[in-house]
């Protein structure tokens, strides 16, 4: 019998969100569950083909190639098992409830320990060590695999037993009328057994607080919001289970003088009236610890604006960088002296204002065009 489309199957269109498709599931696999249909072979037929449905599609890997190629990409046995359901309604009390109830309670299932915590490192850089990268030592608190007893617990000599509690299977089950809820065991955490004769140094965790010395590379480019993620630094799993991973949080320094926007450079810069009026060239400083030579036109104004290509900052993965935009603030001289004034007052009668001050000319010119519309 061939197959049937799996968002068909769960009645969603294919551009639903992860929560779309969590919803359809919840729904459907209540309606044609087992235990709601006893000796209903077309609604367990129903409750399997939602089940492999929802397997595949809430998985982004899976969908991607379930849309890609259609059901010729889980042949053979690619579809991770999608057919079996074999733990009941646990599975579904899991998608619904499993949060609310302390997590992901399939981690305790037998022969599993619970993963270790994942940890957040909140490390601030300078801009520069944006732009070029560097690598950094941090020092991290966390808890790391005991020692003296190599991450099992147990005192030297003694060996796990099982748990009474739940007979080695990490969980326990409870009816209420029609439903069956599993929960992870209380006593032994989901593991399936207990240590009589726990490590007098860890108190039968298998693992012990400690702070840890660790090499962070930070790549050249980064922006403030950086997440980098080290794979088994966070804390040690209990009881020999996989340790958790640390993410390290970049936060970027304001600059003194650079403004960054994403990959570029901003920055404003006094330049002389002199300059600014007969032109002339300056220096600038660069975000890589250089000088660039930037030439200033004739009549150049405060707030204009200059571009200086590939002098931003470094590109994230990439062998660019972007630009700096220079803003220009013409400066005026002060603490002059009598000669100079003279000066300057020659120069201005010497020339038409429209041509010396073409801002200030246009500016007046508009407010005496006000003020005749006032009087007419």
């Amino acid at each position: 019998m061939e197959k049937r489309d799996y968002y068909e199957v769960l009645g969603v269109p294919r551009a639903s969100d992860s929560d779309g498709l969590k919803r359809a599931y919840r729904k459907l696999a209540m309606q044609y569950h087992p235990d709601r249909n006893p000796d209903n072979e077309e609604a367990e037929a129903k409750f399997k083909e939602v089940n492999e449905a929802y397997e595949i599609l809430k998985d982004d890997d899976k969908r991607a190639a379930y849309d890609q190629f259609g059901h010729q990409a889980f042949e053979g046995g690619g579809a991770g098992g999608g057919s079996n359901f074999s733990g009941g309604f646990s599975d579904i009390f899991d998608e619904m409830f499993g949060d609310f109830m302390g997590g992901n309670r399939r981690s305790g299932r037998q022969g599993s320990a619970s993963r270790g915590g994942d940890l957040r490192y909140n490390l601030t850089i300078s801009l520069e060590d944006a732009f070029k990268g560097r690598q950094v030592e941090i020092r991290v608190p966390t808890t790391v695999v005991c020692g003296d007893c190599n991450g099992t617990g147990a005192a030297e000599g003694a060996q796990p037993v099982i748990c009474p509690a739940c007979g080695g299977t990490g969980k326990v089950r409870s009816q209420q009328g029609f439903f069956t809820i599993e929960r992870t065991c209380g006593q032994c955490q989901g593991q399936g057994h207990v240590i009589d004769d726990p490590c007098s140094t860890c108190s039968g965790t298998g693992r012990v607080h400690k702070d840890k010395n660790l090499a962070v590379n930070i790549p050249a480019g980064v922006e403030d919001g950086t997440r980098i993620r080290l794979s088994g630094e966070g804390e040690a799993g209990m009881r020999g289970a996989p340790p958790g991973d640390l993410y390290v949080f970049l936060g970027v320094e304001s600059h003194r003088i650079f403004e960054r926007e994403a990959a570029d450079i901003f920055c404003r810069i006094p330049i002389p009236m002199t300059t600014a009026t007969i032109g002339g060239s300056i220096e600038v400083p660069t975000i890589d610890g250089t000088r660039a030579k930037m030439n200033i036109p004739d009549g150049t104004q405060t707030g204009q604006q200059f571009r200086l290509k590939s002098k931003g900052m470094s590109v994230l993965n990439g062998k660019t960088r972007g630009d700096m935009y220079v803003e220009t603030s013409v400066e005026t001289p002060v603490n002059l002296t009598k000669k100079q004034k003279e000066l300057l007052k020659e120069f201005e009668k010497s020339g038409g204002k429209s041509s010396q001050s073409p801002q200030s000319e246009g500016f007046f010119s508009k407010v005496k065009e006000i003020w005749e519309d006032l009087t007419d």
